[in-house]
């Protein structure tokens, strides 16, 4: 549709905007890596595409102009601001004199595919995050999106040939990051009465407060973090000395979420007789059905984008 039609139609354009709005937030996510940065920036985006409706001239089609728009928008959000990132992927030294900006958790879409689940895994968002911002926007256009270079080249101004050349060093690089297996195929693996399963110990094992039930449930060198603290542990034994003393000094609710493709909790605590919103609690987990990762992200702002109460 060219913009004369748009322009004349502002049903047609929001109906086109509703129609690729969910995708193109999920999107802004992989660039930045934040659920709320992704917000903004899809706000900004679709604003700057409405003023710019006028020079779309429909030499390209309608869902790639909205990616260019949205695409161009992340980069300059990243132009201005570090990379996210885990506590595991800071070295400790450094960490406390780091300006850090914290990689967050992405709420399921119940109607996406496997694929869209896989591509927004915790493992691959923080291995994006690590790419210089040109090339993970090519991988993300070429290999999630499924735009051609040519097209890729289009959304970012630069050639085919500059474009493969980026891509390769991408695919390098987040590849060198991530686990054999994604977390879609072992999920599957395991089969949905077994993750279920999985689940319910693992709530019984925080809401009771019991150390060794949680310990049971984690891979011997399991991580276990709490961005935005900088502390992380690795191992069962160091996980269980530090519980005690931290998560589990104190009682904890755990209730049952999606957060991208995987196993994930909301966890309230009781602080003076009041439970208050805590974490969402993002679990990987191996072929064992083992915990090899978990990471509570502490921010309470972080509830309502995934639908949960502030009180248990």
């Amino acid at each position: 549709m060219s913009s004369a039609a748009f322009a004349n139609d502002e049903t047609a354009y929001r109906e086109l905007v509703e129609a690729h709005r969910r995708e193109l937030h999920a999107h802004c996510y992989r660039m930045l890596g934040s659920v709320q940065d992704a917000e903004d920036a899809l706000q900004e985006a679709l604003l700057r595409a409405w003023r710019a409706l006028d020079r779309f001239e429909g030499r390209s089609s309608a869902k790639s102009w909205l990616y260019k728009i949205a695409t161009n928008t992340c980069l300059d959000v990243l132009s201005r601001r570090g990379k996210r990132v885990l506590p595991i992927d800071l070295d400790a030294e450094d960490a406390p004199q780091t300006e850090t900006v914290w990689l967050e958790p992405y709420p399921d879409d119940p109607d996406a595919s496997y694929e869209q689940r896989e591509n927004v895994e915790l493992a691959f968002i923080a291995a994006l995050q690590h790419l210089p911002a040109n090339q993970r926007a090519v991988l993300i256009l070429r290999e999630v999106l499924g735009f051609s270079a040519k097209e890729v080249a289009e959304i970012l101004d630069t050639t085919a040939a500059s474009v493969n050349s980026l891509m390769q060093r991408a695919r390098a690089s987040v590849d060198q990051r991530l686990p054999e297996r994604s977390q879609q195929e072992t999920l599957r693996s395991l089969g949905d009465d077994e993750i279920r399963a999985i689940v319910e110990r693992y709530i019984e094992a925080w809401n009771r407060g019991d150390v060794d039930a949680v310990v049971a449930m984690l891979a011997e060198e399991a991580t276990f973090s709490m961005p935005p603290n900088f502390e992380w542990f690795r191992g069962r034994q160091a996980i269980r000395e530090f519980l005690p003393l931290g998560p589990l000094s104190i009682p904890r609710v755990f209730v049952p979420v999606r957060a991208n493709g995987q196993v994930a909790f909301g966890t309230y605590k009781l602080i003076d007789g009041e439970w208050l919103p805590n974490a969402i609690h993002v679990v990987t987990l191996d072929a064992s059905g083992a915990i090899v990762d978990a990471v509570a992200f502490l921010d309470a702002k972080l509830f309502p984008v995934f639908g949960l109460p502030l009180t248990p």
